[in-house]
């Protein structure tokens, strides 16, 4: 049996929303919140230059509002994320996904932010897949 070559593109979250490293934490989380999401890619110079999730979050929201007010986005980001290519084959994706232990991908095309791959998108990529093949 021929392993099915699944191009990244085709499940990638298009287009997803960014913030910028001077993005207060108070922002983040209502974004987060209001579009149910869980990453966020910080961009910078047209660039991703980090990318910060819900559990970022939930480790600075014991904190006062005076604190709060003092956290942005620059400084619980993780630089640099794991960033692959949309042509990249989604079980070559779901593989480095697993090793490196990451809950989503930035995808780029030509360099630039394409979108962002899940593991929420990789269940869907699954399940799109076991119904074709009933």
């Amino acid at each position: 049996m021929q392993p099915i070559r699944l191009p990244l593109k085709d499940y990638t979250t298009e287009n997803p929303i960014t913030v910028t490293e001077d993005t207060a934490i108070d922002e983040l989380m209502m974004l987060m919140e209001g579009a149910g999401v869980r990453h966020l890619p910080v961009v910078g110079q047209g660039q991703v230059v980090g990318i910060i999730s819900d559990r970022d979050i939930r480790l600075f929201s014991g904190l006062s509002d005076a604190e709060k007010y003092q956290v942005n986005a620059g400084d619980i980001m993780s630089a640099n994320p794991l960033t692959l290519d949309c042509t990249t084959p989604l079980e070559e994706v779901a593989l480095i996904m697993s090793d490196k232990k990451v809950g989503s991908v930035i995808v780029v095309e030509d360099d630039q932010l394409y979108g962002i791959f899940t593991a929420t998108d990789a269940l869907n990529a699954l399940i799109e897949v076991i119904r074709k093949d009933k």
